[in-house]
């Protein structure tokens, strides 16, 4: 258990850092529009949305483990 509560913090941030890079691929492709925001922009948008959630439920679970066993 103490590995893992060592590990998840670089895994939320891997998470996190995905979340910036499909935001900015985002912003990026709607701020230059054409073909690669009509063909990618939702994609990124889901890719997003699905990324934060994950990020929000390892938070949720990192802090139930160190509370439950800390």
């Amino acid at each position: 258990m103490e590995l893992l509560l060592k590990i998840f913090p670089y895994v939320i941030g891997l998470v996190v850092l995905g979340v910036v890079i499909s935001l900015f691929t985002g912003i990026g492709g709607v701020a230059q529009g054409g073909d690669f925001n009509r063909r990618h922009g939702n994609r990124m948008m889901r890719w997003r949305v699905g990324l934060q959630g994950l990020a929000l439920a390892l938070l949720a679970l990192y802090a139930w483990l160190r509370n439950s066993h800390g």
